[in-house]
């Protein structure tokens, strides 16, 4: 029980790596804050975290609204009473999968920046807000991509992400004063998720298939990532068995970057 009586905020809780993570810090004793800009998805972690034992609750968030991510940390304050660990996940891909930069409208552009950077953003602001108000520390984890760590496409996509990676270092710099810790994940490709069918994969039988064998195939371990994979480095980050872990970003990624 890594995370017993801790109370958690994971926001993208309705697939994907939120969903996974937010099942493991439920099951590793945590309450969890479900968010989701499809309420109804958070909803539904939540009735899967409550059917196995857990305590969850669901709330709805567009986490390019700063009033959103301010209204969540209270929501989560009010529900259990503090906040102690902030999972800012949510994230979009590129609009159209392997769209080139010159190919981006402003449109995709702001989106982009505003859901895949604002959102990070203003949930580390509250974060460390709540975190300070509180007293006592607190933990925030961020999703970046190994697509901000080396060029692979998806110009704008990658540099949202490698703003996020240079965010977490500057929070876990900042905060380290006061006992806040912060680090980020880099998943790699990720064909099993609604995030990958978001860009335009799609989810015909094959062509997923014909996804995940590719994307295996670019991993030295020879293995897509999981949801899961992420959601079991992100239990360890929040935990206190990474009490003297700040300002890293982990990647989840079979071994790509260290090629």
């Amino acid at each position: 029980m890594l995370l017993e009586e801790k109370n958690a905020v994971v926001t993208g809780a309705g697939s994907g790596v939120g969903a996974a993570s937010a099942l493991r810090f439920a099951a590793e004793g945590a309450r969890v804050v479900c968010v989701d800009i499809q309420v109804e998805q958070a909803k539904e972690t939540v009735r899967r975290i409550e059917a196995a034992g857990g305590t969850a609750v669901a709330v709805a968030c567009d986490v390019a609204r700063e009033e959103d991510i301010a209204a969540m940390i209270a929501s989560a304050v009010d529900h259990f009473g503090s906040v102690d660990i902030v999972f800012n996940n949510a994230g979009i891909p590129t609009p159209r999968l392997g769209a080139s930069l010159e190919e981006h409208t402003a449109e995709d552009f702001s989106r982009l920046v505003a859901v895949n950077l604002g959102g990070v953003f203003f949930g580390c602001k509250h974060a460390v807000i709540q975190f300070k108000r509180q007293g006592g520390g607190g933990v925030i984890l961020n999703t970046g991509s190994v697509a901000g760590l080396v060029a692979w496409g998806g110009a704008v996509y990658a540099a949202t992400k490698g703003a996020v990676h240079q965010l977490t270092r500057s929070v876990a710099i900042e905060g380290a004063p006061f006992g806040i810790r912060a680090n980020a994940l880099g998943p790699a490709g990720m064909p099993l998720t609604k995030f990958m069918s978001a860009g335009g994969l799609g989810e015909d039988p094959e062509t997923v298939e014909r996804m995940v064998r590719a994307t295996a195939a670019n991993h030295p371990l020879q293995r897509p990532i999981a949801a899961e994979d992420c959601a079991e480095a992100a239990v360890f980050l929040v935990s206190d068995r990474a009490a003297n872990i700040t300002g890293v970003l982990l990647p989840v990624d079979g071994g790509y970057v260290a090629r």
